[in-house]
């Protein structure tokens, strides 16, 4: 093989895993104001919603802890990563808001893709548990 072929070679093998690697960072996901309501748009009440937060976020591994009426505190530890969220809640909506994490390279705009891997499946688990209503 010739030395520029080589060259080319390692430079695009290079460049490949360099694209393949840029996409474990994702621009941070946050939910804001998701409706909170059952499956037939019937009224929920706050109780309601922060039951289904409450168990979406156990049934997700999440330890979830209610701060004060309207906010839950959520942390989730997976291996030696971990995140700690803030739900905002009322009866008609919620949010889920970034905190703080360990080990998943937050730099003020991007995070490891696990994390809004996370906060997605969380979201679909309360709309889950507030369809049951």
């Amino acid at each position: 093989m010739s030395k520029k072929l080589f060259l080319a070679s390692l430079i695009i093998i290079g460049g490949l895993f360099y694209a393949g690697c840029s996409t474990i960072q994702q621009p941070l996901y946050n939910v804001e104001g998701a409706p909170a309501q059952s499956y037939d748009g019937k009224k929920l009440s706050q109780a309601q919603v922060e039951k289904a937060i409450l168990q979406a976020g156990s049934q997700r591994g999440w330890l979830m802890k209610k701060v004060k009426d309207g906010v839950i505190s959520g942390t989730l530890n997976a291996r030696q990563h971990g995140a700690t969220i803030e739900i905002k809640y009322s009866a008609s909506s919620y949010s889920i808001v970034y905190k703080n994490s360990q080990n998943l390279n937050y730099d003020g705009v991007s995070i490891h893709k696990n994390y809004n891997s996370w906060i997605r499946n969380l979201d679909n688990s309360i709309q889950l548990y507030l369809n049951s209503f």
